[in-house]
């Protein structure tokens, strides 16, 4: 049994295919990544299962913005976690807040119990809530196996006073997974300090269109964005994230 893992957020399924040629363990899936990740289409999860023998996660959050969801938000949050605990997938990764900046434990309840067996994942969520600690023991009661966390910061470096904390916190109840500008370098320095041995990255690097034919004008992406080329998962730095927690965590 492996004493480490390591998750690659991905958003189609060129990057799932890089995530396995590297040596992930598991995939988190979404849909448009650069703006952070938004729930995936079932299509995308069928076609990832189909190609990959990873394991998947999915995560759900019906827009970009806050984590403090509306009636509406919450029923299709509801809709799509009965729908992928029923397609099969391994894991669901959720997370809600109350306006208070607590978590929204009743709603988040029953979102856990419609999960059936899948694994449930706090996401990063958990970064905005008031008190990590409280936050923490919560997700444990609600019998979530993981937080997603870079110790309440953007960078898990920056984090690495919290991410500890909870390390030590957690005491093996739930699992630490630390995401934040994650590779090799950043492995490398994390573990020794913090103990956490599962980190969430996506191994980002831009590939260019295939398009040869290139309108002016006609922009549909985000003001200051290039159309033309996309976010797609390095294999080459997953492999050496993978390396470096095989290294670390060696007897």
């Amino acid at each position: 049994m492996k004493k480490y893992c390591l998750e690659v957020c991905a958003d189609s399924v060129a990057s799932a295919l890089e995530a396995q040629k590297g040596g992930a363990d598991r995939i988190e899936l979404c849909s448009n990544l650069i703006i952070g990740g938004v729930s995936p289409g079932k299509a995308l999860f069928q076609l990832v299962k189909k190609y990959t023998d990873l394991k998947v996660r999915v995560l759900l959050r019906p827009r970009y913005g806050d984590y403090c969801y509306n009636d509406y938000e919450f029923e299709q949050l509801q809709e799509d976690v009965q729908m992928y605990s029923e397609l099969g997938a391994d894991g669901i990764v959720i997370g809600m807040l109350r306006p208070d900046g607590n978590l929204d434990v009743g709603r988040m309840g029953e979102l856990t119990a419609l999960a059936g067996s899948a694994d449930v994942a706090l996401h990063r969520a958990f970064d905005n809530c008031r008190d990590p600690y409280r936050a923490l023991e919560e997700a444990v009661s609600l019998g979530m196996k993981t937080i997603l966390t870079g110790g309440q910061e953007v960078m898990a470096w920056d984090g690495r006073e919290i991410l500890a904390k909870l390390q030590e916190k957690s005491a093996g109840r739930i699992e630490i997974l630390a995401g934040g500008g994650i590779g090799e370098d950043v492995i490398r320095r994390l573990l020794p300090v913090t103990g956490i041995a599962s980190y969430h990255m996506s191994g980002k690097r831009a590939v260019e269109s295939a398009m040869s034919y290139r309108p002016e004008g006609a922009s549909m992406g985000q003001p200051g964005r290039d159309d033309y080329s996309v976010w797609q998962t390095d294999s080459e730095k997953v492999a050496a994230a993978a390396d470096a927690l095989k290294e670390l965590t060696r007897d």
